[in-house]
Formats: C-alpha cells, sequence, structure tokens
C-alpha cells in the first residue's frame, strides 16, 4: 500500500513538472521523487493520443493540412507548457556562443533568450511545420508513438549521463532516484513502444527508432564534449531534437519508397 501511495505521488509529481496537465497535489519529498522519471514516459502517452484524435478529427471535418499541421505542432507546447523548447532555446543559445565550457554553462543559466535562441527556434517550427505536412496516412500512428520514445532515452539520460552541475533539477531528480528501476523501466517502455511501432509500419518504425538512436547518441556527445554533462536544458534539447528527427526519417523513408 506505502509503495502504491508512493507511485502516486511520483505520478503527479511528474505531470505537475513536466506537464500543465491536471495533478493531484502531493509531497515533493525525497520518497516521493525517487520514481518520478519512471512516469515521465506517460506525458508522452498523452502528447501522442492527443496528436492522433486531432489527425483521425481533422480528417473527419476536412480540416485543411495548414491547420492540421499547427494544432499537430501546438499540442505537445501545450501539454508540456513549453519547457522542453525553453532547454531547446537555451542550449541553442550556448551552443551557438563558441565560448569555453563554463562561459556555455552560464548562458544555460541565463534567463534572457539570445539571438540564437530566436533564429534556432524560428528555423524549429519552420522543419516541423514542413515534416508533419508530409506526416500523413500510415505515419500519423507510428509519429504518436515517437513522444513516449523520446521521454523513455531522456528519463534513462538522467539517471545513467553524468551531471554537467551538482545543482539543478535533473542533479536534484538523479540523486533522489533509483537508478536501476527507472533504466528499466525505460527500456521496457522502449521495448513495447517499438513493438507497437512495428506492428503498426515496420518500416517506418524502423527508421523512426534509427532517428531516436543516432539522436541520442549525439546528445551525449555534445553534452559530453561542450558541457561535461547533461542538465534540465540539455534533456530539453534533445528532446526537441530528437522529437523532429523521429518524423524526419519517416519521412525521408517513405519519399525514397513512396
Amino acid at each position: 500500500m506505502r509503495m502504491i501511495k508512493r507511485c502516486w505521488s511520483s505520478l503527479n509529481i511528474a505531470f505537475s513538472m513536466y506537464s500543465k496537465l491536471p495533478a493531484a497535489q502531493c509531497d515533493w519529498s525525497e520518497e516521493n521523487m525517487k520514481y518520478v522519471m519512471c512516469f515521465f514516459p506517460w506525458i508522452g502517452v498523452v502528447i501522442g493520443l492527443l496528436c492522433l484524435g486531432w489527425d483521425v478529427l481533422a480528417s473527419y471535418l476536412g480540416v485543411r493540412d495548414a491547420l492540421r499541421n499547427v494544432i499537430l505542432m501546438a499540442i505537445p507546447v501545450v501539454v508540456t507548457g513549453g519547457i522542453h523548447l525553453d532547454g531547446f532555446l537555451d542550449t541553442s543559445d550556448a551552443m551557438s556562443s563558441w565560448r569555453p565550457m563554463e562561459k556555455r554553462l552560464e548562458i544555460l543559466k541565463d534567463s534572457h533568450a539570445g539571438a540564437f535562441a530566436i533564429i534556432c527556434g524560428i528555423v524549429y517550427f519552420f522543419l516541423q511545420y514542413g515534416v508533419l505536412d508530409s506526416v500523413q496516412g500510415d505515419l500519423v500512428a507510428v509519429y504518436a508513438c515517437c513522444f513516449v520514445v523520446s521521454r523513455s532515452l531522456s528519463a534513462f539520460s538522467v539517471v545513467t549521463f553524468p551531471k554537467a552541475s551538482a545543482k539543478g533539477t535533473v542533479a536534484g531528480f538523479s540523486k533522489s532516484a533509483q537508478t536501476r528501476v527507472i533504466q528499466t523501466t525505460s527500456i521496457c517502455y522502449l521495448l513495447v513502444t517499438g513493438i507497437v511501432m512495428a506492428f503498426l509500419q515496420p518500416v517506418y518504425a524502423a527508421a523512426a527508432l534509427a532517428g531516436a538512436a543516432i539522436s541520442f547518441a549525439w546528445y551525449y556527445h555534445r553534452a559530453m564534449k561542450y558541457f561535461g554533462g547533461i542538465n534540465g536544458d540539455l534533456a530539453g534539447y534533445f528532446l526537441s531534437v530528437c522529437e523532429l528527427v523521429m518524423p524526419s526519417a519517416m519521412v525521408v523513408v517513405s519519399l525514397i519508397s513512396g
């Protein structure tokens, strides 16, 4: 009974921290924080279902592609409150500065958006719009699963990769987290989601998962080389990049095979 209560608290903390979805209030104690990252991918489930539901509704109502694409782009931002895009923008600023590691870490802490962040944000949304315009038909259900994959990999990285700083949200979660449990849970999420994707469309699933793997390796390399580890901003950066690369890989395969 105590374990169930602890997991329920971790679930609500995860939704309170990483989404704007309703969540019950609970004590953010170290005990309750242990399994937060186990429930982080559940937010991806909600986003994926909303995207899939909107695509079905848009098709039924005969909504034009422009509006359909814009709302598909908006759903993850509305559900999460843009917390991961904030990390993407901050990291883009830091990476584009080409300063020493210490200075890059200082830029990540700066609450102001620099020119590079704005430029990268605009380019990101243009690319996303173009990709989603080609995510049609059989690709949509596989695309909906991408939000679970990206968050499963992100949760795995939070408790596995070295940290850029001993302070911050990621370092705090990592200290109190049950590392082995979260790693195992994340791998299970990846396996189950990968099987579902393969069942829906094996070729597109393989492309999307390959895109996720490349994004994950690239994330680790860049984080270690330029920041000495990960933090919340870098985790958000990875999530944003992964959720662009995965559907992009599917679209490329569909164009080649089509």
